[in-house]
């Protein structure tokens, strides 16, 4: 076993989100940029081997969590190795998918020990799915949760609140944790990434979410841990949960346990760093790429990757640096 990642702020880091590919079956303008996206080859991306291998060297490390995450993990055609693979490491696997294909990985999923998915879902509205996916996978995605809800799976949905998109559906998504246990909702503040036209002005606020859910709902808000991102709450009789992840104005960097590798192996300490580290490359020649890991969480910065606030001028120049969503990992 050797020595836990921690940086200079004494947070020690045991949640490893890598991402498989960069490449989706959806277009989310959010994610993706409209224009212009160049995807990355197929020689540069992690083999299942190398994941499996960089795997095992962070839960060695004290990695206790690890999440699959892409574009969508699910096109790969090497998706089921690498979640068999990873599932006989000593900690636990999930992922973060559309769920357009997860009814042909069903079987894979539960032999590999997993028990709670992520579902990225921006509206209950086919003309507003498709306006904001440009694919018409409506029907098949609501099928699939509730498919993964028949069949025992834990159902998280991620719902990116965007001003004049899709904020006047916040209360249709709580009412769907009124009577599923099984079933969360995580509202998420739109962030700001290469491509995806960000701007203050198209967020609702975390304190805005509560607000208009407290036109409808009473609830209440829920124990959490230091590390968690968003802030749970439950309305008074319901099953399930919601949370609200408020990235931009309510920002968890004080309890960052997160570790990002990109699907060309590149290392990231935090989403909004664009310093990367490297680690393919010195695995595949053969080298010790801990001590490459170690240093690049001593650089950590406390909050946003040492970017600008977000409500400062120049902070959306600041942060169209970095990648794009999709070619970090959702």
């Amino acid at each position: 076993m050797s020595l836990p990642i921690v940086d200079t702020f004494g947070r020690k880091h045991t949640y490893l989100r890598i991402s498989l590919t960069d490449k989706c079956n959806l277009r989310c303008t959010y994610c993706m940029p409209k224009e212009d996206m160049q995807f990355m080859p197929s020689k540069w991306l992690m083999q299942a081997d190398e994941i499996k291998a960089l795997a095992e060297i962070f839960v060695g490390m004290g990695v206790d969590k690890i999440r699959l995450t892409g574009g969508e993990p699910l096109i790969r055609k090497d998706v089921g190795q690498i979640v068999s693979d990873l599932g006989k490491l000593p900690t636990s696997l999930t992922l973060t998918t559309n769920a357009v294909f997860i009814d042909q990985f069903i079987g894979n999923l539960r032999d590999a020990g997993v028990n709670s998915l992520n579902v990225s879902l921006d509206t209950l509205r086919e003309d507003r799915f498709i306006a904001v996916t440009k694919r018409d996978h409506f029907t098949k995605t609501l099928h699939n949760i509730r498919l993964l809800l028949a069949e025992g799976f834990v159902v998280k949905i991620n719902m990116v609140v965007m001003k004049g998109i899709n904020e006047d559906e916040v209360n249709d998504f709580v009412r769907m944790t009124l009577e599923q246990p099984n079933l969360h909702v995580r509202f998420i503040e739109f962030m700001p990434f290469k491509g995806n036209q960000w701007d203050m002005s198209k967020i609702v606020s975390y304190n805005d979410l509560l607000s208009e859910i407290n036109n409808e709902f009473d609830f209440q808000q829920l124990t959490g841990e230091l590390q968690d991102t968003a802030h749970r709450f439950q309305v008074t009789g319901g099953a399930g949960t919601f949370g609200i992840i408020g990235t931009v104005t309510h920002p968890f960097c004080s309890g960052c346990n997160r570790i990002r590798l990109t699907a060309d192996g590149k290392l990231k300490n935090c989403l909004f760093d664009t310093s990367e580290v490297d680690l393919l490359t010195p695995l595949r020649a053969g080298q010790d790429v801990r001590t490459l890991i170690y240093a690049h969480f001593h650089k950590k910065h406390f909050a946003h990757g040492g970017h600008a606030d977000f409500t400062e001028k120049h902070a959306k120049s600041d942060y169209e640096q970095n990648r794009n969503m999709i070619a970090i990992g959702g």
